[in-house]
């Protein structure tokens, strides 16, 4: 069988996006519904519209938000299908969304966790220092205070020493102390606040005051600058002093805090101001650093020195994570032989190779995970296109089998069942052609039956023949011998089939010739049992009797080789259908004696004959026909049949016969050929009614 060209895969009912625009109502919908909002939109440009125009707006908005969403839908449900058709693709998906979705969102969730972790403590660690400046700014003026307190007259050099002391620390520090006579003694250049003149009357009643002024800064809106105040009351009641401690976070407090804490701050703006804007300003002023991990905001409480008045500002920190996790990790360190390492460190070194070992395994996973879809992909894909062969009538494909899996049983199983269906196929085409064979045969056996009613005068003739396959071994014929004289002939060839239908083709040739010689019956059969002999194989044999009707005479005269009885109902008889069986043995036997035997026991039988007597012949399948119940017809049963229509035509009773046989047999399936001739005297010579052999 010649290979035909590949053919190509069946895809997925498909439609595109201009199909869903213009053929689907919702397309169409979307579309009126734009137009008329845009007519709507061009309207009002000139004018309000008209109240029934406002509704149609109104009513078009709806049909565009409906069809938007069902138009969405459907796009989206196209767009799935032609991703997800090939089974290939669906297999990588479910591949993704079970193993890389899930190690990508435990990936983001540590990252993101971290990322707040280190928020939170550079938030922290900024405050602490921040704390520890202030705390710095109020035990100076404690001292400072305490001093005073002591020797008041050595005000002035007190806050020169205290100012000494913490300068070198805070170069940007002022201090002072303000007496209550109004007397002030100051160190320090006060260069971010102005020295206070006087106590504010709401710290009047609090002996120490710790906190945040904030500055605002002219050239950036929102922006301000911090200044650690400090305020410690000497004495007490009216005649209080007070000491002053100012320490601004200028450029170097903010590096000693850097360096301190490994954060950096990098602005100060009022939390009242709009947030993004300063974030973005803060942003732009400190490079193009990720937000997400190198930045933290916190914010402090902020004092109004002139009314007390409270409010918050929010601080931007910046930070790198390994300067962070340094000062996190400096105060542990642990010992290995002659090397000293920090035990974070030593456990970081572990996270980066537990980290590391993860992406390779995890780029394994997705290396092998893709490796596997595409074998399990291109054994389906060879099955489809196996299929899509065997779809177009190419059953001479076979699969590759490339594995030794499940899938390569199932390609080897594919190639079995196309190799059966291949021989079914030729199987089936040689059986339709044997079945035309048999067709033709059987057409050609039909012709070889008399065609049409038989049209002697005298007689009413009818026959039938039903084989039980296509073609059969039953056979009938008749011969005319002259004006008044008829040969009739009836045989079953044994078996069924194309050989019994080619012994009964031979049978007919051989008795057509020899009733032209001999006109008696016993002579014929002797005749023609010794020349049918030498040609059937021994195991066929025919059965056929021979009979010649003569209506000058009056009579018939017939001869049986082993076939069934022959009916005969006389029309004056009272006894009913008589059964003639003269001995006879069947034609063809091959065995030794089977010539002598035959014509020692065949009989010639002569019959008178007279108007309105009715004589059958038939094969046994008639009388053997069988039912679902393993029932036989029988002679008798036929028999009382003829007798009891025997006033119908010889059409007639055949129909009736053949509608009794097919109700007794009923569903069963006909298991011989079934022939059957039926004659009826019309015309005949008046002799006296008897049976001679």
């Amino acid at each position: 069988m010649a290979r035909r060209p590949t053919p190509r895969p069946a895809a997925a009912p498909q439609s595109t996006p201009r199909e869903l625009l213009f053929q689907s109502w919702p397309g169409r919908l979307f579309l009126i519904a734009a137009a008329l909002k845009l007519v709507f939109a061009v309207w009002r440009l000139s004018g309000d519209l008209p109240e029934a125009a406002r509704v149609v707006s109104s009513a078009a908005t709806i049909a565009l938000a409906v069809a938007v969403v069902v138009f969405g839908w459907r796009l989206f449900v196209q767009v799935k299908r032609r991703l997800l058709w090939r089974v290939r693709r669906k297999l990588i998906l479910s591949y993704i969304f079970i193993g890389v979705i899930p190690a990508l969102l435990i990936l983001v969730f540590f990252l993101f966790a971290g990322s707040l972790v280190f928020m939170n403590v550079s938030a922290y660690l900024f405050r602490d220092a921040y704390d520890k400046v202030m705390e710095d700014a109020r035990i100076s003026a404690q001292a400072a205070a305490t001093e005073i307190a002591r020797l008041p007259d050595s005000a002035d050099e007190t806050v020169q020493r205290v100012h000494r002391i913490r300068a070198s620390t805070y170069p940007a520090m002022s201090i002072a102390y303000l007496a209550p006579d109004g007397r002030s003694s100051s160190a320090g250049g006060w260069a971010a606040l102005a020295m206070p003149s006087a106590v504010p009357p709401w710290l009047a009643a609090r002996e120490v005051f710790q906190g945040s002024i904030a500055l605002p800064i002219k050239a950036t809106p929102g922006e301000e600058e911090l200044v650690v105040r400090t305020l410690v009351k000497v004495g007490t009641g009216g005649v209080a002093g007070a000491v002053i401690v100012d320490i601004p976070l200028d450029d170097q407090v903010q590096h000693q805090l850097y360096a301190t804490t490994g954060v950096r701050l990098e602005n100060v703006f009022d939390a009242r101001s709009d947030l993004n804007q300063s974030t973005a300003r803060s942003t732009s002023k400190q490079g193009s650093r990720s937000v997400l991990f190198e930045k933290s905001l916190s914010q402090i409480d902020v004092i109004d020195w002139a009314t007390g008045d409270t409010h918050r500002d929010t601080l931007a920190l910046a930070y790198r994570l390994r300067e962070l996790y340094n000062h996190l990790a400096s105060a542990q360190s642990m010992q290995f032989g002659e090397m000293r390492m920090r035990l974070s460190d030593a456990l970081l070194i572990f996270l980066i190779v537990i980290g590391v070992l993860f992406l390779i395994i995890e780029a394994a996973a997705l290396t092998m995970g893709l490796a596997l879809a595409r074998s399990i992909t291109s054994s389906v894909h060879e099955l489809f296109m196996g299929t899509e062969r065997v779809r177009h009538g190419d059953f001479t494909h076979r699969i590759n089998i490339e594995s030794k899996d499940q899938l390569g049983e199932l390609a080897e199983s594919f190639n079995q069942m196309t190799g059966s269906i291949e021989n079914l196929m030729q199987t089936a085409a040689e059986k339709k052609r044997l079945e035309e064979e048999l067709r033709i045969a059987r057409q050609i056996q039909m012709s070889l039956l008399p065609r049409g009613p038989l049209d002697f005068a005298g007689l009413g003739i009818t026959a039938l023949c039903v084989p039980a396959r296509e073609v059969g071994g039953d056979y009938y014929d008749f011969f005319p011998l002259g004006p008044r004289r008829l040969g009739v002939l009836i045989a079953d060839v044994s078996g069924k089939g194309t050989s019994a239908a080619l012994y009964m083709a031979e049978l007919k040739g051989v008795v057509l010739s020899l009733s032209q010689i001999y006109q008696s019956p016993r002579q014929l059969l002797i005749e023609v049992n010794r020349i049918i002999s030498d040609n059937l194989d021994t195991r066929s044999f025919i059965t056929m009797t021979y009979a010649v009707i003569d209506l000058d005479a009056g009579a018939m005269t017939f001869a049986r080789a082993g076939h069934t009885p022959l009916l005969l109902l006389q029309a004056s008889a009272q006894g009913g259908t008589q059964s003639l069986v003269p001995s006879g043995l069947v034609v063809g036997l091959r065995i030794a004696g089977a010539q002598e035997k035959f014509v020692e026991l065949l009989e010639e039988c002569r019959v008178e004959l007279r108007r309105g007597d009715v004589i059958a012949l038939y094969t046994d399948g008639i009388s053997e026909a069988m039912n679902a119940g393993s029932d036989l017809f029988g002679d008798v049963r036929l028999s009382r049949l003829i007798d009891e229509h025997r006033h119908l035509d010889t059409a007639d009773l055949r129909e009736r016969i053949l509608r009794e046989v097919e109700a007794f047999v009923g569903d069963a399936d006909q298991h011989d050929d079934m022939t059957m001739i039926l004659i009826k005297v019309e015309q005949a010579a008046a002799v006296p009614a008897r049976v001679a052999v």
